[in-house]
């Protein structure tokens, strides 16, 4: 409202940011482990509506924190930082609404209240579109004046924060579109996972290469020359490894594996590249960088995990009854008994099998 965005602002409002975006992590971690767990629904993402809801505000929220940096460095990025920080906590309302509401169909999901979805709706309106209204008219006055470099850290950083709001997007398409449609009166439709995974695809290899290639680059204007050496060393380690690691742990070696592991690779590389050369200069590094190391690192190791996963997983329904053996893979499994437990609450029945 004051019209006032600085890098004291910035610096202020990123730890802030940053344990929003931690606690929203763990939130999406356990949910997950629960329906891996109790669900049985295996695999690294269902694409469910409600885990959706939840993802949509951590990808607006990563680029918010990339965002937020460039403004407290180069003081720039402003009226996108503050559009970011509004649809962030927007996309929370949103994600609200659709659990609380029922107008969603999900396990995740709690009871239909029509009442209750009413207020969450007014709410998320008053508070959406007034803070529209703010930007729409206030934010001409934080409007950066600094003009950016095509090869600079802060032109990567937009252009993978573009990328991450592309991917939230994508995500709020599938997830509302059936529901629109029905509404519409034009019939029941099904987004299912090709869609997404379809999608994502062709976002995050920009993304990845992007990524790894941002730390290496300097504020304000830089020379690709200075880091071509690196790069190509990265390239050819990233090669080696990516169709080396299925050749070594499966028999079969599937394309999309392939890719998968060259974008871990080329995060992983290039950021344990980055912090070797840091240490050799003796250059100082702060809590905040081991945390950024820490950050893609972890996303490399996702990408390996939703790799082998996609694409090596074996999953099959099979009716069995007591003493019947069923081959999977490389594993034979044999249904044993039934055995029912009398507990507190009721009976339990536990399933034997080896």
């Amino acid at each position: 409202m004051s019209g006032r965005l600085d890098s004291t602002y910035a610096r202020f409002t990123r730890p802030w940011t940053l344990a929003a975006w931690i606690f929203l992590t763990l939130g999406i971690v356990l949910g997950s482990a629960w329906a891996y767990y109790e669900l049985g629904w295996g695999g690294w993402w269902f694409w469910d509506p409600v885990e959706n809801a939840s993802f949509m505000p951590w990808l607006v929220g990563t680029a918010l924190m990339h965002s937020l940096a460039v403004t407290e460095q180069r003081a720039s990025f402003k009226a996108w930082t503050l559009l970011l920080a509004i649809s962030a906590f927007s996309l929370c309302l949103l994600g609200t609404f659709l659990v609380r509401s029922g107008v969603l169909v999900s396990v995740h999901a709690f009871a239909s209240d029509p009442a209750r979805g009413m207020f969450i709706l007014a709410f998320m309106v008053l508070v959406i579109g007034g803070s529209l209204l703010l930007f729409a008219a206030r934010g001409h006055k934080v409007r950066s004046r600094v003009n950016n470099a095509l090869w600079s850290r802060e032109s990567l950083l937009l252009a993978n924060n573009v990328l991450l709001v592309a991917a939230m997007l994508v995500v709020l398409l599938g997830t509302l579109l059936p529901l629109v449609h029905k509404q519409l009166g034009l019939g029941s439709i099904s987004i299912g996972e090709p869609f997404f995974n379809t999608m994502f695809t062709w976002l995050m290899v920009p993304f990845a290469l992007l990524l790894g290639v941002g730390p290496l680059v300097r504020w304000g204007r830089d020379r690709p020359r200075k880091i071509r050496n690196l790069l190509i060393i990265a390239f050819i380690s990233t090669l080696v490894l990516s169709l080396l690691l299925p050749w070594l742990f499966e028999s079969k070696v599937v394309a999309m594996t392939v890719l998968g592991l060259a974008m871990a690779c080329w995060i992983a590389v290039l950021a344990i590249a980055e912090a070797a050369l840091r240490i050799s200069r003796g250059t100082k590094t702060t809590f905040s960088y081991w945390g950024m190391v820490a950050a893609h690192l972890g996303l490399a190791v996702t990408i390996v995990g939703i790799a082998f996963s996609q694409n090596y997983s074996v999953e099959r329904d099979v009716r069995m009854k007591s003493g019947d053996s069923v081959d999977i893979h490389e594993y034979r499994f044999t249904f044993r008994d039934v055995k029912e437990v009398t507990v507190r609450t009721g009976v339990a029945v536990w399933r034997l099998s080896a």
